[in-house]
């Protein structure tokens, strides 16, 4: 009788993976994808797509031949462009130059082309500016609190510790930074850069105020640290509203500016770019720029970025007149009338007056993409799935943004890509589903735990 052998269990075990795969906070976006994904019908305030109205199949190859023809013109040999477009072409990239007149223009920035590099958007560059500051198991990422999940990420999968910095009713405050700094170093280890988000960060909407920037950068000088300025929804402020950069203002390279296409020009081109004009010098005595430097990460990481990707952003910055800021005043004006259509929706359901009946309150950002919704019960991801499921809406938890606890009874509501009557019908949706949950309310927090709060 034949005896057929047992096959040994060639499984690999989870806890085998590095601890960035296995880590459960790791997997907040994908859990969130994967709800909308399983409720279709579900009206989603769970991310922060931009508003997809302006997008034409069409305008795809007229900008393309726009960038070809923006060369020809400059005298780029035919030969030249053919390689450019078809072969692996510049670790950094091939449209700094037009990138560097887009940030003169529309930021204030002043860089050569050199202290640029072209990147896969803005995760990119943050693993790429990560990997090149931090050499030491000793060196920490101070980092905003609430913040941005991409940021977190990539330290986790970099080894980096992070430590988190609770944002104020606006923004990051130089003070807390301060004591930061002041805690890491008492510990024996090094702050070798800060995160923010100054302009509308996501996803608590603040803008970090003139003052408070300019003190940032004393800060950063004083103590020696980078700051990684990650700025996607500034180019949305209103004229009035509108506040310098940190790179605008630094005047010694000690910002790292982090940017990206997908909010103001093409998502689906993942494109983004860093911006490094500090001088890094050899054991040769070689001088180049931060971004030529840490070009090496980037040739490690993707060998260079899409030739066609290159072309498409290229040829809108050109067609534009290397201004998006003008280029997308009706794009702002979009996202001004979704932010108000949520305000004016919340207000309706939830009136200020009435708040000891229903302990909702929120914060009234001024642009941006989110918005902080405080409720009474523990907003986690299986309440968003009932949410989704039973009432039809979707949003994210806040406590997936934050660093070291906290946010468990608030959601972030990201209005870009929905119309002021999905707004409306949405946040009804939402009321819905926050009174069935809340059920006989006890008494009213004494204190916000979200920022500029609406009560």
């Amino acid at each position: 009788m034949l005896v057929t052998p047992v096959q040994p269990d060639t499984a690999l075990r989870r806890e085998a993976l590095h601890a960035g795969i296995v880590d459960p906070d790791m997997d907040s976006m994908r859990l969130l994808s994967e709800t909308a994904m399983k409720f279709p019908d579900a009206l989603s305030f769970s991310s922060g797509a931009p508003h997809d109205g302006t997008h034409d199949l069409t305008k795809l190859s007229y900008y393309v031949d726009r960038y070809l023809t923006h060369l020809r013109d400059k005298g780029v040999p035919e030969q030249r462009i053919t390689r450019l477009h078809f072969q692996y072409g510049p670790v950094n990239g091939f449209i700094q130059d037009e990138v560097v007149r887009m940030l003169a223009k529309d930021e204030g920035i002043e860089v050569p082309p050199e202290a640029v590099m072209i990147t896969h958007g803005f995760q990119e560059a943050a693993l790429i500016a990560l990997r090149g500051l931090f050499r030491s198991p000793d060196d920490v990422l101070l980092c905003v609190s609430p913040a941005y999940v991409g940021i977190r990420g990539a330290a986790r999968m970099l080894d980096i510790p992070v430590r988190g910095i609770t944002e104020g009713p606006s923004g990051l405050e130089p003070e807390a930074v301060a004591a930061a700094v002041r805690a890491v170093r008492a510990e024996g280890r090094r702050p070798a850069a800060l995160y923010l988000v100054p302009d509308f960060s996501n996803p608590s909407g603040t803008v970090v105020p003139l003052e408070a920037r300019r003190r940032l950068l004393e800060l950063a000088a004083e103590e020696g640290f980078t700051i990684l300025e990650d700025n996607p929804y500034g180019l949305f402020a209103s004229d009035e509203e509108r506040l310098p950069t940190l790179k605008a203002l630094d005047t010694r390279g000690d910002v790292v500016h982090l940017g990206s296409f997908a909010k103001s020009a093409f998502p689906g081109a993942r494109l983004g770019y860093l911006v490094g004009d500090r001088t890094v010098v050899g054991e040769d005595g070689v001088r180049r720029t931060l971004a030529q430097e840490l070009s090496k990460a980037k040739a490690m990481f993707t060998v260079g970025s899409s030739s066609l990707s290159q072309a498409a952003i290229g040829g809108i910055l050109v067609d534009a007149g290397h201004d998006l800021r003008s280029a997308t005043r009706e794009l702002a004006a979009v996202y001004k009338e979704r932010l108000a259509a949520t305000l004016d929706a919340l207000a309706g359901h939830f009136p200020p007056e009435r708040y000891a009946e229903h302990q909702v309150r929120w914060n009234r950002p001024r642009g941006g993409f989110f918005l902080v919704v405080e409720v009474p019960f523990e907003a986690d991801l299986a309440a968003m799935e009932r949410s989704a499921r039973d009432h039809g809406v979707s949003w994210a938890p806040m406590s997936m943004f934050h660093l070291d606890g906290g946010g468990e009874r608030a959601l972030r509501l990201g209005f870009s890509n929905l119309t002021p009557g999905a707004i409306r019908e949405g946040i009804a949706r939402l009321a819905g589903f926050i009174r069935a949950e809340a059920g006989p309310l006890g008494t009213a927090p004494t204190s916000p735990i979200v920022p500029e709060a609406h009560s």
